[in-house]
């Protein structure tokens, strides 16, 4: 109820409210923002844009998903835009040549890898698998998300992700078997 209150006083421009707003998110949308841009100035910038963006945007806030939720999605549209912009070839993709793709939730790694060896394998991905391994994985968007968040279709979601999984679990077995760093 109270971040509703709050929420409320923000669509009336009082900047209290959008003081303790910003307070209460900026250092979880700022590391939303660093995973995807890997800059600690541009990922700020991306957090300080989304804000901007959010409170200009308040009005179309429904409540159908938590602000935090809404907040941190606009975020991840303004460091990918910010990607864009940097003129990073972000996704192209012949959707004939793709076909359709099962998911496969059967595969585990070896308890000896760490999380920051599967954050830094993920990291080292091309960009295309990347985004949709990051947008899936850490994120926790489903396929129509990131479908709607990339601009792609909801295939080449699944396509992505699949290759992407693919590709880390190809990295991952190099780092068990001491052949990778």
């Amino acid at each position: 109820m109270f971040q509703n209150d709050l929420i409320e006083r923000c669509r009336k421009q009082d900047r209290r409210a959008q003081l303790k707003i910003y307070n209460k998110y900026c250092d979880a949308m700022y590391y939303v923002a660093l995973r995807f841009l890997k800059n600690q100035h541009e990922a700020e910038e991306a957090m300080q844009e989304g804000f901007i963006k959010a409170f200009s945007k308040l009005h179309q806030f429904t409540g159908e998903v938590t602000f935090g939720a809404w907040l941190k999605r606009i975020v991840i549209n303004t460091s990918l835009d910010m990607l864009k912009a940097k003129k990073l070839n972000l996704i192209a993709i012949n959707e004939q040549t793709l076909g359709k793709v099962e998911e496969e939730d059967n595969w585990s790694i070896a308890d000896e890898i760490s999380v920051e060896q599967v954050k830094d394998c993920i990291a080292q991905l091309p960009d295309k698998y990347r985004f949709a391994l990051m947008l899936f994985l850490i994120e926790g968007y489903d396929h129509e998300e990131i479908a709607q968040i990339l601009n792609i279709t909801q295939v080449s979601s699944r396509t992505l992700v699949h290759r992407g999984k693919k590709k880390l679990q190809e990295q991952l077995k190099h780092i068990y078997h001491g052949t990778g760093s």
